[in-house]
């Protein structure tokens, strides 16, 4: 069985997208993300591959729901707490505890995320153990692993602009053979918003 999750916040003003909105404000922040998500799920929710939508805070799931309910077949599930390695590693570990033998997760800050590129991301696991779409800010979009790796999400600097650095290099030392798809630009800036057609030039 292969699995997608989606890793997803509740487009509220102040709680997403704090670079964007240093530039925008909070609620133009908000929207450009709100639309962002659906925008992911829409294009990667299919047949093919069961689906689940992974949502923060744990306390907006009708709020998220409402927000995504119409694009398509997924379960919402809350992501856990603590930092974003332990919520990729337990989202990792729930996918394969299901019976997922390929697990591909994706976040919602990439517009360009498609069904096509989780499509090779999953082939991509049938050679190696890790496959990444790396973001041009140095983060990713999107990992994909054949069986749980715990060890590695452990000591990356998320807020760095160097986690996916720090992440192909803990696959190179765990001898894991990692496989990269092409670069995608997030939506963090006013800049990154116009480039992607979110806000007007």
């Amino acid at each position: 069985m292969q699995a997608l999750g989606i890793l997803v916040q509740a487009p509220i003003p102040g709680r997403v997208k704090s670079r964007l909105a240093d530039d925008i404000g909070p609620s133009a922040a908000a929207e450009v993300y709100q639309q962002a998500g659906r925008q992911v799920v829409a294009a990667t929710v299919g047949t093919g591959h069961r689906t689940v939508v992974w949502y923060a805070p744990a306390s907006e799931a009708a709020y998220v729901h409402e927000w995504l309910h119409d694009l398509g077949r997924f379960e919402l599930r809350p992501q856990s707490a603590g930092s974003l390695g332990a919520r990729l590693a337990n989202a990792f570990a729930r996918h394969f505890s299901d019976g997922a033998d390929r697990v591909v997760l994706v976040g919602t800050d990439c517009p360009g995320v498609s069904r096509r590129l989780v499509l090779e991301a999953f082939g991509a696991l049938g050679s190696a153990d890790v496959v990444m779409g790396p973001t041009l800010d140095g983060g990713y979009y999107l990992l994909g692993l054949r069986e749980p790796r715990p060890m590695l999400f452990q000591d990356i600097v998320w807020t760095s602009g160097t986690a996916a650095a720090q992440t192909r290099a803990r696959a190179a030392a765990l001898g894991l053979r990692l496989r990269m798809l092409r670069p995608l630009r997030d939506v963090d800036t006013a800049q990154d918003a116009r480039l992607l057609g979110f806000l007007k030039p």
